[in-house]
C-alpha cells in the first residue's frame, strides 16, 4: 500500500497519466485491430494508430501516442490547479470562477497538438460546455450540465477529489457530485462521484481492491450501480486481463448507450437515463478485479480493451496507483511521458498532497465547532418538592 498522502497522491498521479498515455493510440479500436495494427498487445509506448496523424483524420489532427499524455490527464492538472488556489474543499461555483480560466485563458504545452495554445482547443465537444455554459450562457454552475453529452468526461478527471479526501471515500463523492454538476448530468456525474470515491478509499490504510469495489458499489446509484456490480462480478470468474477483455465488454454492453461501432454511437447515445452507465469506470475497475489490482496487468487490460482506452487505463492507473504507491509505475514510462508531454507531474501530485493536509486539518477544526455548538441535551432529574419540572 502507499506509505503517505504524498507516495499515494504521486501513484495516483503517475498511475493515471501513464494509462492515459499508453491507451491514446488505441483509442477508438477493437482488440483485433489493435493487434493487427501493432502487431500483437500494446505494452509498451508505441506511435500513432495512424502513423499520418496529421491528415488521417482533418478534422482532428492529434498525436496520440510516442508518450504523449491526453486532455485526460491535462483536465486532471487543470483541476489540481483549482485545488493549489482555492486551497478549499469545491463547489460548482469554484469550477465557473477557475477552472474555466485554467482551461480557457491558461496557455500550456498541449502535447498532441505539439504545440502551446488554451487548452480548451483540445478538449471534446462534450468539455468545450463547460466554457459555453458557465462563461458565456452564464447558466447557474450548479446546473451547468445539464443538457450535455452525457459521457465520461468528468469522471475521468475526478482523481484529484479523491486525493484530497483521502480516506474519506463519502466526502470525496459529495464533493465531486457537487462540482461535476457544473459539467455534466444523469449518469455521467454520477459516474464522477464514485470514481472520486474510489480513490479515496484506496489512499485509505488498510484498503483493498475489494473494499475499493464495495465502496464503490455502496455510493453508487441506478445504472451505474448495477454495471459495477455487473462488472465486476463477471471479473472474478478471470485471472487475467486478455481474458477479461471479452468478458467485460459483454458484462457492460446492457448499461452502455454508444453501441458496438464505437466511433458511430447510436441514436440514443449518451442521454440521460437511470437505467445507462459510461464504460469507462466499471471497465476500469472489473481489470482491477481480474488482475488482483495488479497496477500493470489493470493498465494493459483498459489499453488493449480498445474503445475509450485512454480513459479506462487512466482510471484503472490512478485507482491502482493511489493503492500501492508510486512505486508501481515504471518510472522510466513516468519519466517519458513526463518529458515527451512537458509536464511536471511530481509537482502536480506534490501540490495536491499539502491541499489534503491543509483540508484534512480544516475538517478536523471544522468538526471540532461542531462538537463544541452541537446542542446535547442535559441529563433529566427528579425534580426538588415544590420546584415546577422544567
Amino acid at each position: 500500500m502507499a506509505d503517505s498522502i504524498e507516495d499515494g497522491a504521486l501513484g495516483c498521479i503517475l498511475g493515471g497519466a501513464v494509462g492515459d498515455a499508453l491507451g491514446g493510440p488505441t483509442e477508438g479500436r477493437t482488440p483485433e485491430a489493435i493487434r493487427e495494427r501493432f502487431g500483437g498487445d500494446v505494452l509498451d509506448i508505441v506511435g500513432p494508430f495512424h502513423p499520418d496523424w496529421q491528415t488521417a483524420r482533418p478534422l482532428s489532427p492529434l498525436h496520440k501516442g510516442d508518450g504523449h499524455v491526453t486532455d485526460d490527464t491535462l483536465m486532471v492538472m487543470a483541476l489540481a490547479s483549482v485545488y493549489e488556489t482555492v486551497r478549499a474543499h469545491l463547489s460548482a461555483f469554484d469550477i465557473a470562477d477557475h477552472l474555466v480560466t485554467e482551461i480557457a485563458d491558461v496557455v500550456t504545452y498541449v502535447p498532441e497538438f505539439e504545440r502551446e495554445t488554451v487548452l480548451v482547443n483540445r478538449l471534446f465537444y462534450a468539455e468545450k460546455y463547460l466554457l459555453l455554459r458557465l462563461r458565456h450562457a452564464h447558466v447557474d454552475p450548479r446546473e451547468a450540465g445539464v443538457g450535455n453529452v452525457v459521457n465520461c468526461g468528468a469522471a475521468m478527471y475526478m482523481s484529484p477529489v479523491g486525493i484530497v479526501n483521502a480516506g474519506d471515500p463519502e466526502g470525496a463523492y459529495q464533493e465531486a457530485i457537487e462540482i461535476a454538476g457544473a459539467h455534466q448530468s444523469s449518469y455521467g456525474r454520477e459516474a464522477a462521484g464514485v470514481m472520486a470515491a474510489a480513490v479515496a478509499e484506496a489512499l485509505r490504510p488498510g484498503a483493498t481492491v475489494d473494499s475499493v469495489v464495495q465502496c464503490c458499489t455502496r455510493l453508487a446509484h441506478d445504472g451505474t450501480r448495477a454495471a459495477i456490480l455487473a462488472v465486476t462480478e463477471a471479473a472474478r470468474g478471470v485471472q487475467d486481463w486478455r481474458r477479461a477483455i471479452p468478458v467485460l465488454r459483454d458484462a457492460v454492453r446492457p448499461f452502455d448507450s454508444v453501441g458496438e461501432d464505437y466511433r458511430a454511437p447510436a441514436l440514443d447515445a449518451r442521454k440521460p437515463s437511470r437505467t445507462k452507465a459510461i464504460e469507462e469506470l466499471p471497465v476500469a475497475l472489473g481489470m482491477l478485479v481480474a488482475t488482483g489490482g495488479n497496477y500493470l496487468d489493470t493498465v494493459f487490460g483498459g489499453v488493449n480493451y480498445g474503445r475509450d482506452s485512454d480513459s479506462i487505463a487512466g482510471m484503472g492507473g490512478a485507482i491502482a496507483g493511489a493503492l500501492h504507491g508510486a512505486y508501481v509505475v515504471p518510472s522510466h514510462w513516468s519519466a517519458l511521458i513526463q518529458e515527451r508531454s512537458r509536464k511536471d507531474l511530481h509537482a502536480v501530485a506534490a501540490g495536491l498532497a499539502r491541499v489534503a493536509r491543509e483540508l484534512f486539518a480544516q475538517d478536523q477544526e471544522r468538526f471540532a465547532r461542531r462538537v463544541r455548538g452541537f446542542p446535547v441535551a442535559l441529563p433529566m432529574t427528579e425534580p426538588t418538592p415544590g420546584e415546577v419540572p422544567i
